[in-house]
């Protein structure tokens, strides 16, 4: 099926008020499931934006048999932080690990080589705040530097499966994952709204149960403090008329955090952060039916 590229899709904000005239955004608020997973089902534990801020997350984690991470693990993309994180995720308990990139981990960007060109004027445009506008998070402009010139960076994330616009199968369901998203202060992954981010979510398969993106769509966990939305309009479209997964998940609005429903997926914004860039959100956990006639022991 054909997207078509949104005539408002600069203006994200201004293309939800006409898009959410006829759409449904259902707030979903649960809690994490306390019973036995049934055998015709899996539990997965969803994260983001944790900012090499693990060491003090103060909730536990959650067990399950699959955990995603939907990007910002680190501050800057810095060896020592993916290190760090590689030995946070060896601890966790889940038999399948999933993370992808967002656009702090600016390392395994290999496009990515202006972290500050046009900064100011973009962060003007989408409404983020003073973090993202001199986003270094403590870090100096020479160790941004050094996080770039980082080679081979994918090899020390060896305690999970790292996902850049690919797709893997567990116990029957299709999961893909993809770091892109719109423009954002000139940091990693991004790419021009419209008919870029276009040819991203095009190399998405129809058949997938679980989208994993940094970026939210358009309408759905995107709304900054500020009343902008940071959402992607043909992300939306691709999800909703191509796609069709039973979740997506995402991150990168930190205020954003929580689940909603058009209805038929689930979108859930799984940011560990909050605004204030403290990991105060707990891990968000629903159970997915597998297949019919596929259990976990398959």
């Amino acid at each position: 099926m054909k997207i078509d590229i949104h005539p408002l899709t600069n203006d994200p904000t201004s293309a939800w008020k006409e898009i959410s005239r006829s759409q449904r955004v259902i707030k979903i608020n649960t809690k994490p499931p306390t019973a036995d997973v049934p055998a015709n089902k899996v539990r997965v534990v969803c994260m983001s934006d944790t900012h090499s801020l693990t060491h003090h997350i103060k909730f536990d984690i959650p067990d399950g048999d699959i955990f995603i991470h939907a990007g910002d693990f680190t501050r800057c993309g810095k060896l020592d932080e993916v290190v760090d994180f590689n030995e946070w995720l060896k601890k966790l308990p889940h038999k399948h690990k999933l993370v992808i990139a967002g656009n702090h981990e600016l390392s395994f960007d290999h496009t990515f080589t202006h972290p500050f060109q046009n900064a100011s004027a973009c962060c003007k445009k989408t409404g983020s705040t003073l973090l993202d506008e001199i986003p270094t998070l403590g870090n100096s402009k020479e160790s941004l530097a050094e996080a770039v010139k980082t080679e081979n960076i994918r090899q020390y994330l060896s305690n999970c499966t790292y996902l850049q616009d690919e797709c893997i199968e567990l116990y029957g369901l299709k999961i893909y994952g993809t770091p892109w998203q719109p423009e954002f202060c000139k940091w990693a992954f991004n790419v021009q709204r419209g008919q870029a981010c276009l040819e991203k979510w095009e190399q998405i398969p129809e058949s997938v149960d679980i989208l994993v993106t940094h970026t939210p769509p358009v309408g759905h966990g995107d709304l900054c403090c500020s009343g902008v939305r940071a959402g992607c309009v043909e992300l939306l479209a691709t999800v909703q008329q191509r796609v069709k997964p039973k979740y997506h998940v995402f991150g990168h609005v930190h205020e954003g955090y929580g689940i909603t429903s058009d209805g038929r997926i689930i979108f859930v914004n799984a940011s560990t952060c909050d605004i204030n860039y403290l990991p105060n959100n707990q891990p968000i956990v629903f159970d997915v039916a597998l297949p019919k006639g596929r259990t976990k022991d398959d």
